[in-house]
């Protein structure tokens, strides 16, 4: 009989006060610079890794949300997992027809969901998916 890997979500950050004191004080306004930025360097050749890097740390930025790392445990070992990806080629190919463009949508959206309270929630999950959006990573 084979054990069954155990995963354990781990996040780990300020407290919900801090993260809230810090959107309404730097987040909101910086996120849409660090934003615009990113997703222009996105659809240069040059600034695409840079652009992306800076697209998969979006939730820290707009509220100081923890990078997610997910501790498997399993035979024994315990270790932090990668999330398989879809194949590059797809993801190149996704990108260059429906990404960029998708995301600069999607983008522009979330950040004029901030606006409300109700909003923030729905500009918050948005946020956390933008690399899904852009380039179908997953995490």
């Amino acid at each position: 009989m084979q054990n069954q890997p155990v995963v354990i979500a781990q996040r780990s950050g300020p407290s919900l006060l801090i993260r809230a004191l810090y959107f309404i004080v730097f987040g909101l306004w910086f996120s849409s610079i660090w934003t615009a930025i990113a997703w222009v360097l996105c659809v240069t050749i040059i600034g695409l890794p840079l652009g992306l890097w800076m697209l998969n740390r979006l939730p820290q930025v707009v509220t100081l949300a923890p990078q997610r790392s997910d501790l498997v445990i399993a035979n024994g070992r315990a270790y932090y997992a990668d999330t398989p990806q879809r194949p590059f080629l797809l993801r190149a190919i996704w990108f260059m027809f429906v990404g960029w463009w998708l995301s600069a949508l999607w983008l522009a959206l979330a950040w004029a969901l901030c606006a409300s309270i109700i909003g923030m929630v729905i500009a918050f999950w948005m946020f956390d998916r933008v690399p899904a959006i852009i380039t179908l990573a997953r995490h």
